[in-house]
């Protein structure tokens, strides 16, 4: 009989000389693994340090009393930022990235938008989104000038932008044509030799998925990004591109890019986990502070998501039936109650709503990327607190948000095809 070790030592009593008294000649042998034991994440470790909270998992919460979330004014970088690979690729990106949307919106100055940007590069961040679709060009020319002024090593930032297409303009689509040019035009904004990952904005049913992943692969063949990939496709898509890069040897790509919060949830945490395990495709997310204030019946302010009734804002006819008005009121209802259970849970924990709603992404591990927005320096250092509350968040914290929210997506059970016929 054969055994076959790897890495494995074995000592025998001549081995140990100085163990005579211990072991005898005739001991069996004894066999010392050199592999290395597994070590858990910092990430893991995090449970064990800072306040934990006692729940009482009635309807009213008890933390006792936990103070406030310390504000650290003078750390060169924000406590409990991370650094995690993007998808299964070696690209390093902090855990929090900005989001340059809102900062350079009509309403913030230059001075103002640099001052941001400032603060995201002492605190640690080194990933810069950009968007076409909601800031336009200026968003590229104007973070390609703050660059240049400040000096930054390109090696020490990432941009992401995106590769946008509409009906409402004239430059639609996701042909070979129209990916090659708005990249190059990218570059010409940016003042920048090449793009970290170009993200393709909302497939494209008119085109056929092998001309865009063969025109993405020639953009990085080219040098002018090094990574792409997806923001708001659909598993399936993303799929479908997976396999077209197989089948034509391009390069897949890295991430997606989806919407993520307390009130959406399903596509975050039930298909893009298994993305990431079959084929590689990370997360990056948004959406935390996409929220408005609402007016309640008693004057209170509360945080709601603005996407929380993006399905009933529809236009319906005066003819319309009166059930379908109660069911909509009584749902409104029922997510005002949600946001204040929330607001007051926040309260408890020494923080607002807000910061809650960030360190409640974070908290979950598919998420490697969380993208805050601000359109101030001190709202992005309010932002930024919430990393200390991770270690607050125990498992009781959590499911008490989950017995508010009360909306974990749940796999829908499969379908037999014969039960179909």
């Amino acid at each position: 009989m054969s055994v076959v070790l790897c890495n494995v030592a074995s000592a025998t009593g001549n081995d140990n000389n100085n163990n005579n008294d211990n072991i005898s000649e005739d001991s069996n042998p004894v066999t010392i693994y050199r592999c290395r034991a597994p070590i858990a994440s910092l990430d893991c470790m995090e449970e064990f340090s800072g306040t934990t909270a006692q729940l009482d998992f009635g309807r009213s919460t008890s933390l006792g009393s936990n103070p406030a979330i310390p504000v650290r004014n003078n750390a060169t970088t924000t406590p409990g930022l991370r650094y995690k690979n993007l998808g299964k690729s070696g690209l390093r990106v902090s855990n929090v990235g900005l989001g340059t949307w809102p900062i350079f919106s009509p309403g913030v100055s230059e001075d103002q938008a640099e001052a941001i940007l400032r603060l995201a590069v002492d605190s640690g961040i080194n990933l810069f989104d950009l968007s076409e679709a909601h800031s336009g060009t200026r968003a590229e020319i104007e973070l390609g000038k703050i660059i240049q002024k400040a000096g930054w090593k390109r090696t020490s930032y990432i941009i992401t932008t995106k590769i946008y297409w509409s009906t409402k303009s004239e430059e639609r689509g996701l042909s070979r044509k129209h990916i090659i040019e708005s990249v190059q035009a990218s570059l010409q904004r940016l003042q920048l030799s090449y793009i970290d990952i170009v993200l393709v904005h909302k497939a494209d049913s008119m085109c056929p998925m092998e001309e865009i992943v063969r025109a993405m692969n020639y953009v990085i063949s080219q040098g002018w990004s090094m990574y792409w990939g997806t923001a708001r496709w659909s598993p399936v898509e993303i799929m479908e591109a997976y396999t077209n890069c197989r089948q034509f040897n391009c390069v897949t790509p890295i991430v997606e890019q989806a919407e993520y919060h307390m009130f959406c949830r399903e596509k975050a945490e039930l298909y893009l986990p298994e993305m990431y395990n079959k084929i590689g495709v990370g997360f990056m997310a948004w959406g935390p502070l996409s929220m408005c204030l609402g007016d309640t019946q008693n004057g209170e302010r509360l945080w709601l998501p603005k996407g929380s009734f993006k399905t009933k804002s529809q236009s319906y006819s005066w003819t319309e039936d009166e059930v379908n008005k109660e069911e909509r009121l009584e749902e409104t209802r029922r997510m005002y109650d949600k946001a204040r259970d929330i607001s007051n849970l926040a309260e408890k924990l020494g923080c607002n709503a807000m910061q809650l709603s960030i360190a409640w992404s974070l908290k979950h591990e598919p998420v490697q990327c969380l993208l805050l927005g601000a359109t101030s320096a001190e709202q992005l250092h309010q932002s930024l607190q919430a990393l200390q509350l991770l270690p607050r968040l125990s498992t009781g914290v959590m499911l008490e948000i989950e017995r508010i929210l009360d909306n974990k997506p749940v796999r829908p059970p499969p379908i037999s095809t014969l039960a179909l016929r």
